[in-house]
């Protein structure tokens, strides 16, 4: 039987290190049975668009109501998921909080494993709109590799069309899934003017899922948002992004020597307008009110690095509850 990490047992102290996940069995109580409160595995902790040798791209499971769901689903979901022992053929529906690339780059690989097993049933699929444009450009390009097959004359072929079924979410909508209520805003990712094509095609969605037991409300990628704030407004657990700019800026221009200076402004634009440093984040929460802080789609220094206990002390100055910045498979 594989082994969860369990953190967030109390509070992070600016006084001593960081609070890492202690490992406890899977297997869950008889009042974890009774009053559902889920599990929440942070798949991948890394901000895009860098890589890390230590963090894995933006993906959670949350574990609720007998079935695996995915929120986010960045590339080396798959893998993450074989560590818990669970194949993606397990994973019941995916919620995908906006369509940048370091968010929904594991959906090829969930789609093109089920397809060369024929796993059964359709794959459900939640997110933004644009989410079924991207869906079917993922499966346009499965279709020379599911007509070749497995080169066995005379073998069944994958219908491809049967893979996955997509639902198209915008603010202030709602889903019945496993026993809890997932209820979704759209938040200050995108900054596109009001009545621009733009901003009539694309928005960046923030979930709150309201299980029996507690409720959890997800940022994915926003700046300071009301909208966020109000969807978060008394909740158990609220995961949040937090962005380090300046370390991140640096980073990426020293990957990638040769971007133009246009893009590198742009860039460097939309971090600072449209992240949470790690005072908003402090700031979303204590205006909330919620109950424990998770930090994650981390941009910053690796784990063991003394400048955790600044973005930890700027959280701190503005919310007084219990924050742990997460790391790989840490379950809340």
């Amino acid at each position: 039987m594989f082994k969860f990490a369990t953190a967030l047992a109390g509070a992070l102290t600016l006084a001593g290190a960081p609070l890492h996940a202690q490992e406890v069995d899977a297997a869950p109580d008889a009042t974890a049975v009774a009053v559902d409160a889920g599990r929440w595995v942070t798949l991948g902790t890394v901000a895009g668009p860098v890589a890390s040798p230590t963090r894995s791209q933006p993906a959670n499971l949350l574990i609720a109501g007998g079935q695996n769901i995915l929120v986010d689903v960045g590339d080396g979901t798959a893998g993450q998921l074989a560590k818990l022992g669970l194949r993606t053929a397990q994973v019941d529906a995916v919620f995908i909080s906006h369509l940048h690339w370091d968010h929904t780059g594991g959906l090829a690989a969930l789609l093109g494993l089920r397809a060369q097993t024929n796993s059964p049933p359709r794959l459900r699929i939640y997110g933004p709109p644009g989410t079924k444009e991207m869906v079917a450009g993922l499966l346009a390009s499965m279709v020379p590799g599911a007509t070749a097959g497995y080169g066995v004359p005379g073998a069944p072929k994958t219908d491809l069309n049967e893979l996955a079924e997509v639902f198209e979410l915008r603010d202030k909508a709602g889903v019945e899934l496993a026993g809890m209520t997932v209820t979704v805003r759209n938040n200050s990712h995108y900054s596109f003017a009001a009545d621009s094509d733009l901003a009539s095609r694309f928005e960046s969605l923030s979930f709150r899922f309201d299980l029996p037991g507690r409720s959890i409300v997800y940022t994915g990628d926003t700046g300071p948002s009301g909208e966020v704030e109000e969807l978060a407004a008394g909740a158990d657990l609220l995961v949040a992004e937090m962005m380090d700019v300046d370390d991140t800026i640096a980073e990426i221009r020293r990957d990638n020597p040769n971007m133009p200076e246009a893009v590198a402004r742009g860039i460097e634009q939309h971090l600072r307008n449209h992240h949470l440093l790690p005072s908003d984040v402090g700031q979303m929460a204590a205006s909330a009110g919620v109950g424990a802080l998770v930090v994650t789609h981390f941009a910053g220094r690796e784990r063991g690095d003394p400048k955790h206990f600044e973005y930890l002390r700027d959280i701190a100055e503005q919310y007084d509850g219990p924050v742990v910045i997460a790391n790989d498979m840490d379950v809340y």
